[in-house]
């Protein structure tokens, strides 16, 4: 599949104007919902907004397939994802392409993250699936993992492929039946792996796709009887409602929601290496990641150097067209991040935290697209929104401390906990350290990623995880046979 094939998707009326049902794509009434080129804020095509009929016919679907999927050998499930992963593989740079062009990450980015880390969890729900304990014995009494039933998955635009493989992959090893809805602001990935899982020869209704509106598809999904778990990943305000609409039907909910990452840098380290570093993961997706380390703490001791090469680091970032190989950064999502972005932008300055280098406004030479200039704060305190609210943005806040015991303070002091990073020689401090931050993942001295660790959130970044073994929990049920002998 060549990526001419992104042109004949926008095109084909067929594929635009449907939902993927039961293994067939069916036409849907809706209205049409605009995808828009960030690159340059131009219309490259629609697609049609899906309704509450459209997800019951989509749980049906979903339900009726169940029985039997969930009754297959595990080898058989593997053998899916096993294709399922092979594919995408193949179409790799339609993917890369598609994600480029529908939510303006550099296609260098594209290819060397969003697209492979998305295919890593699929390949980790094929292994875990060769010695998962679907049934183990305590005494005379045997625990058995189960399929929760039909699972509805909503998923957000800012890593829109990594986003669906992450909840598809563990729910399909479970043995679990899904409804998915994408972003409407990055739909045209979601309509690649569509076809993925159906030139994959998954059984008609074990997958099913619904485009649309959170108020309208997302709220039918979460209210739906028919519906046994719900995972979202986005915003807190959406998580909120998914979680409100799902309570009289009492069905599981998992959320990965925000985040404000603290990076604490300890007196002893590597400032010359870990600061570039923290920039750039800072500002990796343009800022759109949840887990961002978007709060850098730093001894104040050894502010002025952090602060002169944060600043270089940051100006040396390619900001342009994310078709350019040379660039590193391309545009925010969407016009409604951008202008979010700029706001805050301004927050900072008007709460008179010191600004290093950016600022508002467009990069120099850029005179369409939503792109923002990479922008680091300083002397930034807890007090400030800059400091407490979720940017989604290449925005850097430096926090500078007086003792590790205020670096931890400082860390905790967040409504969030879903990421942290911390960054020492003496690994055993940094163990300590990294040991009192309330979060989900604590990262320690950039290490490599591992899709084998669990993802998700304390307070109000989430509840439930992704990722590896503890992702595929969150789609299994637990019954305890006594007696069984």
């Amino acid at each position: 599949m060549t990526p001419d094939r992104l042109d004949q998707l926008l095109a084909d009326p067929q594929i635009r104007r449907s939902a993927y049902i039961n293994g067939e794509w069916i036409s849907v009434d809706g209205a049409m919902l605009s995808i828009i080129d960030p690159a340059s804020e131009t219309m490259i095509g629609e697609i049609a907004a899906g309704s509450a009929s459209d997800v019951d016919r989509a749980v049906a679907a979903a339900r009726a397939a169940f029985p039997a999927f969930s009754a297959l050998p595990v080898e058989q499930r593997a053998a899916f994802l096993d294709r399922i992963r092979t594919l995408i593989l193949e179409r790799a740079e339609i993917f890369a392409q598609a994600i480029s062009r529908e939510m303006g990450a550099a296609i260098s980015y594209a290819r060397s993250a969003q697209v492979p880390l998305a295919v890593e969890h699929v390949r980790v729900a094929r292994d875990l699936l060769a010695d998962y304990p679907f049934l183990t014995k305590k005494g005379t009494t045997a625990i058995v993992r189960e399929p929760i039933g039909v699972c509805a998955l909503i998923t957000p635009w800012n890593w829109p492929l990594y986003q669906i493989t992450a909840k598809v992959a563990p729910a399909l090893a479970a043995g679990c039946t899904i409804v998915l809805k994408p972003s409407e602001l990055s739909p045209l990935s979601a309509l690649l792996f569509a076809e993925v899982l159906h030139d994959a020869g998954l059984p008609a209704g074990v997958f099913n796709l619904v485009n649309g509106t959170g108020p309208e598809v997302g709220e039918a999904m979460a209210t739906h009887p028919g519906v046994d778990m719900i995972s979202i990943t986005g915003s807190n305000r959406a998580g909120v409602l998914v979680a409100q609409a799902a309570a009289p039907t009492v069905k599981r909910v998992t959320q990965e929601l925000g985040g404000k990452s603290p990076n604490v840098l300890l007196p002893d380290a590597d400032f010359a290496r870990v600061v570039p570093l923290g920039v750039m993961t800072a500002f990796r997706n343009v800022g759109q990641s949840c887990s961002a380390p978007t709060r850098m703490l730093v001894p104040r001791a050894h502010l002025d150097e952090i602060e002169r090469i944060a600043a270089a680091t940051a100006r040396a970032i390619v900001v342009g067209d994310p078709r350019e190989e040379k660039t590193i950064l391309g545009p925010l999502a969407n016009r409604a991040q951008y202008e979010r972005v700029q706001m805050m932008i301004e927050v900072g300055i008007g709460e008179g935290a010191k600004l290093l280098c950016g600022g508002q406004g467009r990069p120099a030479g850029l005179t369409r697209g939503f792109y923002a200039r990479p922008t680091i704060f300083s002397e930034v305190t807890t007090s400030m929104r800059i400091a407490q609210e979720e940017i989604f943005g290449p925005v850097l806040c430096i926090l500078p401390y007086d003792s590790v015991d205020e670096a931890v303070e400082i860390a905790n002091d967040t409504l969030y906990g879903l990421g942290g990073h911390v960054q020492g020689a003496d690994i055993e401090q940094a163990r300590a350290v990294a040991l009192r931050i309330r979060s989900g993942q604590v990262h320690l001295n950039h290490p490599a990623w591992d899709p084998q660790a669990p993802f998700g959130g304390y307070k109000r970044s989430g509840n439930g995880r992704e990722y590896g073994e503890h992702g595929l929990g969150e789609f299994l049920e637990t019954k305890a046979i006594l007696g069984f002998g």
